[in-house]
C-alpha cells in the first residue's frame, strides 16, 4: 500500500469540500475522534500540512519514519522524513533522512533503529519524475515507475547499499517482525508480484504468480503469512485494459481486495469482496485479524474509512467514521498504539497528516 496510494487519495480530496462534513468532534477529552471511534484513544496529530503518509513504526514503539511532500519543509515531491510519536505543534519539522532527489516512498525501519530502507528514484535524476494524466474516460491511474531501487540507509540519511538493481519498478518494501526478511512489489517477471529477500538484498523468492498488481505487503506478527492487496483482472476486457495500462507503466486502483499467502507462496486466500477498493492492510497484534482502508461504502470514490476484519473473512468492523479519507493503519511493535493517515482537522486545505492513538481492543 503503498507510496502509490498518496496521489490517490490528494485527487479524491481535490473533489470534496471538507467544509460539508457531516460528523462532528468530540469536545470532551479526545477532540480528534469522532464518539463511534470505540478503538481508539488519546489520538494525537502529528504533522501539520501537505500529505503526509506510511508511518511505519520503530521496534521499540516510539519513532515514526513516512514520507511527506510538504512544500513548507523544502520538499517537491514525496521524501522520508522521521520523528518521535510525542505532542507536536503546527510549525514543527522534522529532519529529512533521504537525499532529496528523485521521488521516495516505503521507508521502513531495520532492527535496532538505527538503519531504514526505503524506495526512490534518485539515481534516475534529481527532479520528481512525471505524475501521469488521467487514463482513458477520465480513469485515475498510478505510475509504476521504473526507476524505483530499494535502499539500506542509516538515519543521517547516508545510503549504505542498493538492495535491488533489476531494470523495472522495485518498490513497497516492508520488513518482517525478526528482522531477517523483506518483502517488497516488482515487475521484473513482466507482471507485479510479491517478492522476498534476505535483508542485504540476496536470496530473491517471488511469491505470488496470478495476474494481477500484488502489492503493499506486510507480515504477520509470527512473520509466517503476509496480506496483501490485489487487483484481479478476469474477464478478457479487465484482462486486456490491465496489460495495456501496465505496458504504458501504469495501474488502475479502483478495484482492489486483500489476500492473505504463507510467506513460502502456499495457501493463498482472498479475504475481502467488498467491491472498490480495499487496501492498505495491517495485522491486528493476535495475528487474527486484519485493519485496512477501504471506500467500499461509497458511491463517488470517498470517503475512506479505517476497517477490521477477521483473517477468515469473517466479522467486519468499522473503525474510523470520518467523511474524507482515514488510511495507512499500522499497530505498533508492543500492540498498544495505532498510527494512520487523516484529513480530519485540516482547517479545510485539504491536507493529510498523521496521527497516533491508543488502541483498545
Amino acid at each position: 500500500m503503498k507510496y502509490l496510494a498518496i496521489p490517490l487519495f490528494f485527487l479524491i480530496l481535490i473533489s470534496c469540500d471538507s467544509k460539508t462534513h457531516q460528523n462532528t468532534y468530540n469536545p470532551e477529552a479526545d477532540t480528534l475522534k469522532y464518539e463511534q471511534e470505540v478503538h481508539l484513544q488519546n489520538v494525537r496529530q502529528l504533522t501539520f500540512g501537505g500529505d503526509n503518509a506510511e508511518a511505519y513504526w520503530s521496534y521499540d514503539s516510539e519513532e515514526l519514519i513516512f514520507q511527506s511532500n510538504n512544500s513548507e519543509w523544502g520538499v517537491g515531491c514525496d521524501q522520508i522524513f522521521t520523528m518521535d510519536i510525542s505532542e507536536k505543534e503546527p510549525g514543527f519539522e522534522p529532519p529529512m533522512i533521504s537525499t532529496g532527489n528523485g521521488r521516495t516512498t516505503c521507508a521502513y525501519f531495520l532492527p535496532g533503529d538505527s538503519t531504514f530502507i526505503y524506495s526512490s528514484t534518485h539515481e534516475a535524476g534529481m527532479e520528481c519524475p512525471t505524475s501521469p494524466e488521467r487514463g482513458q474516460g477520465g480513469a485515475y491511474v498510478w505510475p509504476i515507475y521504473d526507476t524505483y531501487d530499494i535502499y539500506k540507509a542509516d538515519m543521517e540519511g547516508n545510503i549504505i547499499a542498493k538492495l535491488t538493481d533489476e531494470s523495472g519498478y522495485d518498490a513497497e518494501p516492508t520488513v518482517s517482525p525478526k528482522g531477517d526478511k523483506i518483502v517488497f512489489t516488482s515487475d521484473r517477471s513482466g507482471d507485479l508480484e510479491l517478492y522476498i529477500m534476505d535483508t542485504d538484498g540476496s536470496n530473491v523468492i517471488q511469491i505470488t504468480d496470478e495476474l494481477g498488481y500484488d502489492g503493499g505487503a506486510f507480515f504477520s506478527p509470527d512473520g509466517n503469512q503476509l496480506i496483501f492487496r490485489a487487483s484481479r483482472p478476469e474477464t478478457e476486457e479487465e484482462i486486456d485494459k490491465y496489460t495495456s495500462l501496465l505496458d504504458e507503466g501504469l495501474v488502475e486502483p479502483t478495484n482492489m481486495e486483500l489476500f492473505v499467502v504463507n510467506v513460502d507462496g502456499s495457501e493463498l486466500q482472498q479475504i475481502t469482496d467488498l467491491g472498490n477498493a480495499n487496501w492498505a492492510p495491517y495485522f491486528h497484534p493476535s495475528g487474527e485479524k486484519i485493519v485496512f482502508s477501504s471506500n467500499h461504502q461509497s458511491q463517488r470514490g470517498f470517503p475512506f474509512n479505517i476497517f477490521m476484519i477477521n483473517i477468515d473473512g469473517t466479522g467486519l468492523e468499522q473503525i474510523t467514521f470520518d467523511d474524507q479519507f482515514d488510511s495507512f493503519p499500522m499497530f505498533s511493535p508492543d500492540g498498544k498504539k495505532i498510527v494512520f493517515s487523516s484529513n480530519r482537522n485540516n482547517g479545510g486545505d485539504r491536507s493529510t497528516n498523521v496521527f497516533v492513538a491508543n488502541w483498545v481492543d
